[in-house]
């Protein structure tokens, strides 16, 4: 047999997952991959993005990183979920229809309850709608149907928080007031909201996104400034927030930075974990973990499987902020970078209830043998 060069096995094993699922109806142009990483903590939670992947290969390894990282999300901000997520290869703004959303939920009605899917970049909530129609296991559904509705205002709040933690290091106080804040991808939903957040509270804001013409209404309520992408990553700042697609943190980008702090709701900024947090550190820059800063959206959609309320969902993206503080005092006091001290703590989490169910299987496993079961 002819050995392939597509990455299957080695690849997935590489991230740790348990399952990834391909998913294909030819007929209807579905071709979509879903990763289940751990679940541990609990069934798998995540967004379905839709992305023009130049290749099957760099979907596959989109999917890897982006359902790994919702189970460091998921454990650092103390919810009871594992990490899953979903691509589907294709461009969302001529590619959508009915029958293929409804194909796809029938693939998430098929892992029964392992992987609950919601809104993410490409994808909306009439998207989530017609998922629906074939599953119950989705969230991020209209709130006339007892959903949440768009989960970026909670995404975009508990960034806000996020960032101000980040100020409060750096600076000695937590306002954001005057500082001059880069947004790059500020026209998606997030984006919008976090400029409104920021501009309340009197930050300077520089804009970017590919779509220049999102950015009108931003400058225009925001009194924002549209810098070009190369601006935003060369201009003096005080914050780098990203909020659109990830690995824009890398080797090239990293020397260009001229700020004190890179904290956006982008998944995945680091091109490479390892080696760019640490490039983050050593050129003192302070960095707040994508997993940790944009879990505002995955708490949100948590809420809904607990019957959905605003005021709590906030309440608890709140949070956030001391999530943070945790993570920067650690790092600080054992010298690593935020993004292994952030690791360090989820995967405590998740090694203690994966020993406590090992313990309850091994006790019920002795019980069953004591009484000749």
């Amino acid at each position: 047999m002819a050995k392939t060069s597509f990455p299957t096995f080695d690849t997935i094993e590489s991230y740790g997952h348990e399952q990834v699922v391909f998913c294909s109806n030819k007929e209807l142009g579905l071709k979509a991959i879903i990763g289940i990483h751990n679940t541990t903590l609990g069934p798998a939670l995540g967004g379905t993005r839709m992305w023009n992947y130049a290749s099957d290969e760099e979907a596959l390894i989109d999917v890897l990183r982006l359902s790994r990282g919702m189970t460091y999300k998921a454990a650092v901000a103390g919810l009871n979920l594992g990490g899953g997520k979903a691509v589907i290869i294709g461009d969302s703004r001529t590619q959508k229809t009915e029958a293929l959303f409804r194909a796809f939920g029938r693939f998430v009605e098929g892992l029964s309850g392992r992987y609950i899917t919601a809104e993410d970049v490409g994808t909306s909530i009439k998207d989530m709608e017609y998922i629906m129609m074939e599953t119950r296991h989705v969230t991020g559904v209209p709130i006339e149907v007892g959903g949440s509705g768009d989960p970026s205002p909670v995404t975009a709040y508990g960034t806000y928080v996020g960032i101000k933690a980040c100020v409060n290091e750096v600076f000695g106080s937590d306002s954001v007031k005057d500082k001059k804040i880069v947004i790059q991808g500020a026209g998606g939903n997030v984006g919008k909201h976090l400029c409104k957040y920021l501009h309340k509270e009197g930050a300077i804001l520089f804009v970017n996104d590919l779509y220049e013409d999102k950015l009108k209404a931003i400058v225009e309520d925001c009194n924002a400034k549209i810098v070009s992408q190369d601006e935003a990553f060369t201009m003096e700042a005080d914050v780098f927030s990203p909020a659109a697609l990830g690995g824009i943190i890398n080797d090239e980008t990293i020397p260009k930075l001229k700020v004190k702090i890179v904290a956006g709701a982008a998944n995945n900024q680091l091109g490479d974990e390892e080696k760019h947090g640490k490039m983050l550190k050593d050129k003192g820059i302070l960095y707040a973990p994508d997993y940790v800063i944009n879990a505002g959206g995955l708490i949100n959609v948590y809420n809904e499987l607990e019957g959905y309320n605003r005021e709590r969902a906030l309440n608890q993206a709140s949070g956030i902020y001391d999530i943070l503080k945790k993570i920067i005092e650690i790092s600080k006091k054992e010298n690593v970078p935020t993004e292994v001290a952030s690791r360090k703590i989820a995967e405590e989490r998740i090694n203690a209830i994966s020993s406590a169910k090992r313990i309850r299987v091994y006790r019920d496993r002795t019980l069953f043998k004591s009484r000749n079961i």
